[in-house]
């Protein structure tokens, strides 16, 4: 039987389907669908037939929309985890796996009611990609010469462009055909109907990635969870060739996961092993050498440095001790060796903490120590301890806060600010000392940093290079000179990073150019895959104020993801309560937008550059100090008032579309600028963002109310044309 039917690919342009196409059209909603409430006149094509179409909105349908944005989600999250862990290009190319991401589920959402089928190949992307990754590995296997980054066995790591290219179509050609399958669902349903429906399966998926998390799963459970929902979501077309692909993928994440000596924390892929001459306990997280743990009597003959800050101190003042950074237990084991009384360590990573007690003489196993599994500023700001001797203690964590920021999980420990926070932390006498291998300008930046904190000079001793840096020991005394000091820092200035610019890794204040051509091929080749395989721009036209929207909505995102991990630590589990509360707070904004009449936009745009100016009146350091509760309120407020009343204006509008596929896809593909536009905080600092947040919701606006006057003018042309035929 020959099957005909006019689904518009493009607003506007029908196509006629034959049986061939019985598979796609069998998932697609009645064309008979009466004009469901929210949708306009104006909104339809010329011909009258609307563009949304509405399914009956069963409990099954309703399930299963939710069920494919908590895969989408879920594999999203993953792949930014497990990719990062695996490459160490992408780890120095923050957000690239969210643009690679967003872009793949625009794609997705613009095929919502076309022929092409990406969510069929999407087993075989996942498969690709995984084994692309696990066989071609970037790693870091040494500082020094001039090939540090290397492959499987020795053999040279790919080119860094050809890697991330690959890496980069892979992830959009997954997350295609998740967005395609989710935006099938999802056009079936009202807007906000199905957008409710979205946030439900996004907060599941945080949740299950939270879960995972806390219980220390590697990828091969991730995997088996994502295998399992492609097919349930192919169901119940499923070939045996996308069953294959799928057992693919689970088999060689779960062989990843049995490997020897392999470990994955809530941040790092950590491998280990015990070697050496004289054995150590050698840690790499993430491919990159990390940390060794070392007996004492190693560490005097090969680290002197780890005793450097006890030249200046006397063993009868060490009653109370902090290291920040910790790790698997050198800095403990010395302190508790040098006399300390009581020890206090604080480590990010709890598997870290864990691989200590296999340290040689056994630190965390001492009953002077207590251990604190912690955000090192976090602590400083909770705590009411004061110390005799506060150590930072190799602070380099190598990892990302978050898939969608610059800074790293130390970042706000290196800040001016935070040394200020560590004075206050000093019992009367006592001494800070901060070492690490330094690149020079870095070195010049701490020790300026601890002079303008202290108000001393720092005491400055150095060691040998390595790769381009060199051992220094940055000591301070504030009561006075450092005593037993030889020499005393006396180099450039470099003025030091801030809580609001917390780069302190950044030599200035610009983007790297590396920074620049990776996000001009990214947008390079965006164009050319959505044009490829999303079809014509054109049908995106109409939504133009949504992808403003999409670019401001990343950016405030993000913006409030670096201040709570500035607020409360830059732990795993804040990340992902911030994650959920700003869906919350979206999904209230839509049950308000649902049931409330709202008033007309002009005053909702008015309402958001309110808080916007309010969050910028109300400088950040004055809610570090508060108390915790207190930090905690007037924190969420500032944060969440914006993202509600953005969401509030979002789900009016959302409310109205007529293609509600091409309007999500709209609003994605903005928020790929934003996550690039993100970058502009490395100029300017964080708080600047909330001005260009401001003008990009002010230029939605505008586009809003031109787009609006087009759509009138454009059905009254209608009437008039219609009026005149029928005279």
């Amino acid at each position: 039987m020959v099957k005909t039917r006019n689904l518009p690919d493009d607003p506007g342009e029908g196509r006629t389907r034959t049986g061939a196409d019985e598979e796609f059209t069998a998932q697609q909603p009645s064309s008979q669908a009466t004009r469901p409430p929210g949708e306009r006149p104006q909104d339809r094509p010329a011909g009258g037939t609307p563009v949304l179409e509405v399914a009956a909105e069963s409990p099954r349908e309703r399930a299963r929309l939710v069920f494919a944005s908590f895969l989408m989600l879920f594999v999203e999250l993953a792949l930014i985890r497990w990719v990062t862990a695996n490459n160490v290009y992408v780890t120095k190319a923050t957000n690239f796996v969210l643009l690679a991401s967003f872009l793949g589920i625009g794609i997705g959402f613009l095929n919502a009611r076309t022929r092409r089928d990406y969510l069929r190949w999407t087993p075989v992307a996942l498969l690709l990609l995984v084994s692309f990754v696990l066989a071609f590995p970037v790693i870091l296997q040494t500082l020094n010469g001039p090939h540090p980054f290397q492959g499987l066995r020795g053999a040279p790591a790919l080119p860094q462009p050809v890697s991330l290219g690959v890496v980069f179509v892979l992830v959009v050609g997954v997350m295609a055909g998740l967005g395609q399958g989710t935006a099938r669902l999802f056009v079936r349903f009202r807007p906000l109907r199905a957008y409710r429906l979205d946030i439900f399966g996004s907060l599941a998926g945080i949740a299950a990635f939270t879960g995972l998390s806390f219980l220390n799963q590697p990828p091969g459970t991730w995997g088996c969870i994502a295998g399992a929902g492609l097919l349930v979501l192919l169901a119940p077309r499923i070939r045996w060739w996308q069953v294959l692909a799928v057992a693919g993928v689970a088999t060689l994440l779960l062989l990843e996961s049995v490997v020897p000596a392999q470990r994955w924390s809530p941040y790092n892929k950590l491998s280990y092993h015990v070697g050496g001459a004289k054995p150590a306990l050698y840690v790499s997280a993430n491919n990159i050498p990390y940390q060794a743990a070392r007996s004492l009597a190693v560490m005097h003959q090969q680290k002197a440095f780890y005793f450097y800050p006890y030249r200046h101190v006397t063993k009868a003042s060490l009653g109370n001790v902090l290291i920040i950074g910790s790790g698997t237990g050198n800095d403990a084991a010395v302190a508790l060796s040098e006399g300390a009384r009581h020890v206090d360590t604080v480590e990010i990573d709890p598997l870290l903490v864990r691989l200590g007690h296999m340290h040689p003489n056994h630190p965390y196993s001492s009953p002077r120590l207590t251990a604190h599994v912690d955000d090192g500023r976090a602590y400083l700001q909770n705590t009411s301890q004061h110390y005799n001797l506060i150590l930072f203690a190799l602070p380099d964590s190598l990892t990302a806060l978050a898939g969608q920021s610059a800074i790293r999980l130390e970042s706000y420990l290196l800040t001016e600010q935070a040394l200020e926070a560590v004075r206050a932390h000093l019992a009367p006498g006592g001494t800070f000392a901060m070492y690490n291998y330094y690149a020079p300008f870095l070195e010049s930046r701490y020790a300026s940093s601890v002079e303008d904190a202290f108000g001393r000079a720092p005491c400055a001793e150095v060691g040998p290079p390595l790769g381009g840096r060199r051992l220094a020991v940055l000591t301070v005394y504030p009561a006075g000179p450092v005593p037993n000091c030889a020499s005393f820092y006396h180099g450039s200035r470099v003025a030091p990073a801030t809580d609001d610019h917390p780069f302190p890794y950044l030599p200035g204040s610009n983007i790297p150019k590396q920074y620049l051509w990776m996000l001009a091929a990214i947008f390079a080749a965006s164009l050319l895959l959505v044009r490829i395989g999303g079809g014509k721009l054109s049908q995106m036209r109409s939504y133009v104020d949504l992808a403003f929207m999409g670019a401001a909505f990343l950016l405030l995102e993000t913006k409030n993801i670096v201040q709570f991990a500035l607020l409360f630590g830059t732990t795993w589990l804040v990340n992902s309560l911030v994650f959920a509360g700003v869906l919350l707070a979206v999904y209230l904004a839509v049950e308000t937008a649902s049931r409330v009449r709202l008033p007309r936009p002009a005053v909702l745009y008015a309402a958001l550059i309110a808080s916007l100016v309010l969050t910028w009146v109300v400088p950040q350091a004055s809610l570090v100090g508060l108390p915790i509760v207190a930090r905690f309120v007037a924190g969420s407020a500032l944060a969440f008032a914006p993202i509600f009343l953005a969401n509030l204006i979002f789900a009016q509008r959302f409310a109205d579309v007529a293609s509600s596929g091409a309007a999500f896809a709209a609003n994605l593909l903005g928020a790929m600028v934003g996550g690039a536009l993100e970058y502009v905080a490395l100029i300017t600092g964080y708080r600047f963002l909330l001005i260009v947040i401001g003008v990009l919701y002010g230029m939605a606006f505008v586009t809003s109310r031109f787009l609006t006057r087009r759509r009138t003018g454009s059905v009254t042309g209608a009437g008039v044309r219609a009026t005149v035929g029928v005279r």
